[in-house]
């Protein structure tokens, strides 16, 4: 389910602007969370952002480059493949946000609350004051920056065969974006880092498949904000960002690998699906008229989906119930009894977005001190196991509000259309009652309620009508006659 075209609102007399800004102020306050930091927060972020700690290694010689969405300035990782041999070594530059952030500082313990950065619109709600985040600690172009650099050497077949992570300053020389590189690629222009990027890439994937892991393809459901101008477009990742995913998965395998082998750590987890999940996912399928033989498990059956297919992005939809429950683990003295990620297929670790997400910090100095063979820091180890619980609320916190958003631009950019017929597919159905499901219209992009007076029809193309967008309760249902 993609589209390539994109429903623009111009609002008249910016009202349709400020309505949908001013109900993101709602939002915000109802989640009691603001983008503004106290002003004992902001001074010690200044204090900090103006003479940082520079590593003694230097590593300016590498030229890496950073790759994301054009307007992000939060530049946690920053790259540089070359080929050794018949393999490949990896250099991953993650921003350094402890030579920033003292135990204890204001700082700290406003990331601690925040847990992770939320993203809806224009609206970012930042872990960290902006002067750190968007300025001294983001690995931003022609700036010389403190980082942890992770160099992992990889096989002719995409297996990582050796780890090491310590301080360095290094410099980062491009901000690339996503299509930009996937120009370079396809067009021949690639550099060496490029054309290593592709073939590591695609070479994980296969390893992916080997183990029996899974991605699923998922298109997102996008807002766009270009001044006084508001879109909704489906958009599904293409190549590059496929394979500039992999870097960061790989450095989380090598880093849960080291924290597992040391019994002290922090691991990203996903419990196994139970089997009446799965078998519920093959009913599903029979319903789509999708082939599933008895054989072939569930890991091979996903990769085979294509999600611009109606009936087939349906299924996506109803296998990413599987992907729920994800949590974290914390463990310093034995290993944990659950610590593998069902998805990943493997034990897994976020270790390589420190400015946005609060575990990182603390796992990527765990793997420091066990590369280093010194002890982790106690800073560390006292915080360790409340982490969970940071990281769970976090997340809850930051899923309410993108979808609160999300729904808040739906209803935006349809409360005038109320009584027009849109063209949708059904992606769910509720398992309680099978007259109400999911939809997905295309033009605007939306993902929204239908009521039906019959079941809905799971997979199924239909013609619906909108009953309901009101932006004070951020509600949009459709109805199908």
């Amino acid at each position: 389910m993609s589209s390539s075209r994109v429903v623009r609102v111009h609002a008249r007399d910016q009202v349709g602007a400020r309505s949908l800004r001013d109900g993101i102020a709602k939002i915000q306050s109802e989640l009691e969370v603001s983008p503004d930091f106290p002003p004992a927060v902001e001074e010690a972020a200044r204090r900090a952002a103006a003479d940082p700690p520079l590593p003694d290694l230097d590593r300016t010689d590498l030229p890496f480059v950073t790759i994301d969405p054009p307007s992000s300035m939060d530049l946690d990782q920053a790259l540089h493949l070359e080929r050794t041999g018949s393999g490949y070594v990896v250099h991953y530059a993650i921003a350094d946000l402890a030579a920033f952030i003292e135990p204890g500082d204001p700082v700290d313990l406003v990331a601690n609350q925040r847990g992770e950065t939320l993203y809806g619109a224009d609206s970012k709600v930042p872990l960290h004051p902006t002067v750190l985040s968007e300025g001294a600690a983001s690995l931003l172009p022609d700036q010389v920056r403190p980082a942890l650099l992770w160099t992992i050497h990889v096989d002719n077949t995409g297996e990582g065969t050796d780890v090491q992570v310590e301080r360095a300053r290094v410099r980062s020389t491009a901000k690339l974006d996503y299509a930009g590189v996937q120009r370079a690629i396809d067009d021949g222009t690639a550099d060496e880092t490029l054309q290593c990027l592709r073939e590591v890439g695609e070479l994980r994937l296969d390893r992916e498949a080997a183990r029996g892991g899974i991605s699923l393809p998922l298109p997102e459901q996008e807002v766009d904000v270009t001044g006084d101008h508001w879109s909704l477009e489906f958009r599904s990742m293409i190549p590059a960002e496929t394979w500039n995913a992999q870097i960061s998965m790989l450095t989380g395998f090598a880093a849960a690998s080291l924290m597992v082998y040391a019994r002290v750590g922090l691991l990203r987890t996903l419990p196994p699906p139970v089997p009446r999940d799965i078998q519920r996912l093959h009913r599903i399928a029979r319903a789509l008229h999708l082939d599933w033989p008895a054989e072939e498990l569930y890991p091979d059956f996903v990769r085979s989906l294509d999600s611009r297919k109606p009936a087939e992005a349906a299924m996506i939809t109803a296998c990413a119930r599987l992907l729920r429950g994800s949590g974290y683990v914390a463990f310093d003295g034995e290993t944990p009894a659950d610590p593998v990620h069902a998805a990943l297929a493997s034990e897994y670790a976020h270790v390589t977005a420190p400015l946005r997400r609060l575990g990182d910090r603390y796992a990527g100095e765990i793997c420091v001190a066990l590369c280093a063979g010194t002890e982790v820091p106690d800073w560390v180890l006292s915080s360790l196991h409340g982490l969970p619980e940071e990281m769970k609320e976090g997340g809850r916190r930051a899923a309410q509000y993108e979808s609160a958003v999300l729904n808040l631009v739906e209803a935006g950019l349809l409360h005038d259309r109320v009584g027009e017929r849109f063209e949708g597919v059904v992606v769910d159905v509720d398992d309680q009652d099978e007259t109400r499901g999911t939809l997905t219209v295309q033009e605007p992009a939306v993902e929204a309620r239908v009521t039906s007076s019959h079941a809905v029809p799971l997979g199924s193309e239909v013609v619906v009508t909108l009953a309901q967008a009101d932006v004070a309760s951020r509600s949009v249902v459709f109805t199908l006659d």
